[in-house]
């Protein structure tokens, strides 16, 4: 829809002028003859300009219309006429939210140049708006789907830290949503209108870890052919997000130990020390105590990042917010893709209860995409779900693992649910496991890791070939 502006000018041949004017421009033009026509006419309708001269005769001024017009609709823009010697009134009007103002006599160029600058950034402040708004619901709690008492903890514990400086330490299973959650943390900061930096330390080779996370001096290392900024100076004032930590090789867990100790870091291959104003927020699935014990992690900087843990439930053990994040995936799906609305049936609704979701939300919203694009009509049936007939959890659950202790039995019970997981995506990848990663959202690199954990062969997934 073209701008609608409206024209106020009690000269008939300047206000026939401006209006012909503006309508070549494209744009859709009312007038009025008087301040009072305006008001009348800004009360019965919305305009995306009003451009009035400042001086109109009897009746109310031009001040009058841009002090009415900014009460009843602040988001309209005006732009102010003005007379030859009124340059300080029309200051005055600015201060009071007028655009901008035009002295006469004008040209038509000029009304043109003013007028379509104005509209520009009235657009790009409503763009803002909205894209603010968008951030806002995608990163606050609305994203964060749960009813349960383990989720309400959740939301509890990030409405408690996010509005305070303190290192938080997430914890969960892969898929769990632990980035999420991070930029829920950040988004109801004080720094929110600052960066928000994301690292996975499980996708970034130890080589260039450091040079990722400090940066580099020019000829620093082969290859340095300038200097480069790391993520921490890019975070700067904002939030670096830490995923994977667990991963992370020991030399650089003692440089991360610095920041948070000193604030401070020096690019690989300098000497000059960088100030970091950063808060810093870490993720890991790994049992760091077990870390820690094996001398794979520094105890000291395990103890520095557990300041505030948050602990994030699998998807199994809150299964009553399958439906409702199931919905949401589907919903967002579509309108992305463009595709017609679509519904879960019931009996589809019943097998994403049963199933054990082994690679947790990042699983269900890669099932819940996939329905959503091969299903032909506008509801969706368990078959089109494409679940495995007998669910990880199930083929975990064949074990006995009644005589273990509860802690014990709970760690075979995961591992069995990923291992078959893992399985499954590698068979189905043609045991590709560049592929594989990427259908289940994980980097190739935790894939490698995860198959050397559960010591899995190839054989194990060309089995059944």
């Amino acid at each position: 829809m073209n701008p609608r502006i409206l024209v106020v000018e009690d000269e008939r041949a300047i206000q026939i002028a401006l209006s012909g004017l503006l309508r070549r421009e494209g744009y859709e033009v009312d007038v009025a003859g008087s301040g009072d026509e305006a008001i009348s006419k800004l009360d019965a309708a919305s305009y995306d300009l009003v451009l009035t001269d400042l001086a109109l005769g009897k009746g109310p001024s031009g001040m009058d219309i841009l002090r009415s017009t900014k009460k009843a609709r602040p988001e309209t823009v005006v732009v102010m006429i003005t007379a030859h010697g009124s340059e300080k009134i029309a200051v005055d009007a600015m201060k009071s939210g007028a655009e901008d103002y035009v002295p006469k006599p004008f040209d038509n160029d000029e009304i043109r140049l003013v007028v379509k600058r104005a509209l520009e950034r009235t657009r790009l402040q409503r763009e803002n708006r909205l894209l603010l708004d968008r951030v806002q619901r995608q990163f606050g709690f609305e994203n964060l789907i749960g009813s349960g008492p383990a989720m309400r903890t959740v939301f509890e514990t990030i409405q408690k830290v996010a509005e305070t400086d303190l290192t938080v330490l997430i914890r969960g299973e892969s898929g769990t949503g632990k980035e999420l959650v991070a930029q829920a943390v950040h988004n109801r900061s004080a720094r929110k209108n600052r960066p928000f930096v994301a690292v996975n330390c499980a996708a970034i080779s130890s080589e260039l870890v450091e040079s990722e996370l400090f940066g580099h001096e020019k000829g620093a290392f082969t290859g340095a052919d300038a200097r480069r900024e790391g993520r921490f100076e890019a975070a700067d004032g904002g939030t670096i997000f830490l995923d994977e930590i667990g991963d992370m090789a020991p030399q650089t867990q003692a440089k991360v130990l610095r920041v948070l100790q000193e604030r401070s870091f020096e690019r690989v291959g300098g000497t000059r020390s960088i100030e970091s104003d950063v808060r810093v927020l870490a993720a890991t699935h790994r049992n760091l105590e077990e870390e820690v014990k094996n001398g794979r992690f520094r105890e000291d900087l395990y103890y520095r990042l557990k300041v505030v843990e948050l602990e994030l439930p699998a998807l199994r053990e809150r299964r009553e917010d399958i439906a409702a994040l199931a919905a949401r995936f589907l919903e967002e799906v579509t309108e992305r893709l463009g595709r017609e609305k679509k519904q879960l049936a019931e009996s589809a609704l019943a097998r994403l209860a049963k199933y054990s979701w082994p690679g947790n939300v990042r699983e269900l919203v890669n099932v819940i995409e996939q329905a959503a694009v091969l299903t032909a009509g506008t509801v969706i049936e368990e078959p089109d779900l494409n679940l495995p007939d007998v669910g990880p959890g199930d083929a975990a659950a064949g074990e006995d693992l009644s005589g273990l202790p509860f802690g014990q039995a709970k760690r075979r019970a995961v591992e069995g649910f990923e291992r078959a997981f893992l399985l499954r995506a590698l068979r189905e990848n043609g045991g590709n496991i560049s592929r594989a990663a990427e259908s289940i959202g994980m980097v190739r690199q935790s894939l490698q890791q995860k198959i050397r954990e559960l010591e899995l062969r190839s054989e194990d997934w060309t089995a059944n070939e």
